[in-house]
């Protein structure tokens, strides 16, 4: 039975705790972030990650978008954040995706060969909450069979990738994703910026 909370920014702390052990553990998670439902797992751990491209049935020469809870722990991983990346973040209307350069710390088969990786910090107080618990990046790949449509909500996950991962979150997070895949751009270390998806 589905529970419902009055406001879907009361988040159950019981549920990160559960949330958090299962990725500490190696485990993949489906949760809702603030674009589409997204697969999860410990960003620095290859295992996990190589777990989420079998369950995704893609290849694992592509590399995956990653979530932090700010810029601090983006800090942790992109050894020069280009000046104009806080600022953009912070005035894009939709979620953006930011493509750093020089990253290092993340699992090897999340970044492209050139050490580059996709990261954004979402707007989804389920997501902040478990990514500020669980105090290191955690992969969102969208939560389907890869060239399958993307879930835009929880009733449009299929049940095979339910059935392939460890722990659920309740739907009711997904108030107020977008239900659509974010933006992303690439940075330079002098603020070159590339359009990769409006």
């Amino acid at each position: 039975m589905k529970k419902t909370i009055e406001n879907p920014y009361d988040v159950d702390s019981e549920e990160i705790e559960e949330a958090a052990k299962i990725l500490d553990e190696g485990g993949v998670i489906l949760y809702p972030t603030d674009t589409v439902w997204g697969l999860g797992c410990d960003a620095t751990n290859e295992k996990a990650v190589s777990r989420i491209f079998e369950i995704k049935k893609r290849a694992d020469s592509k590399s995956l978008v990653t979530l932090a809870s700010d810029m601090e722990m983006i800090s942790r991983y992109v050894n020069d954040i280009p000046s104009m990346a806080e600022t953009l973040a912070a005035l894009s209307d939709k979620p953006l995706t930011i493509i750093y350069p020089g990253v290092e710390g993340l699992a090897p088969n999340v970044m492209a060969p050139d050490s580059t990786a996709a990261i954004r910090i979402p707007r989804n107080e389920f997501c902040l909450r478990l990514l500020k618990r669980f105090r290191k990046p955690i992969v969102s790949t969208s939560a389907n069979i890869s060239g399958e449509s993307t879930p835009a909500s929880y009733e449009d996950i299929s049940g095979e990738i339910i059935s392939s991962t460890d722990w659920c979150a309740d739907p009711i997070y997904e108030e107020g994703a977008t239900g659509q895949a974010s933006s992303i751009i690439k940075l330079g270390l002098s603020n070159e910026v590339t359009i990769i998806r409006k």
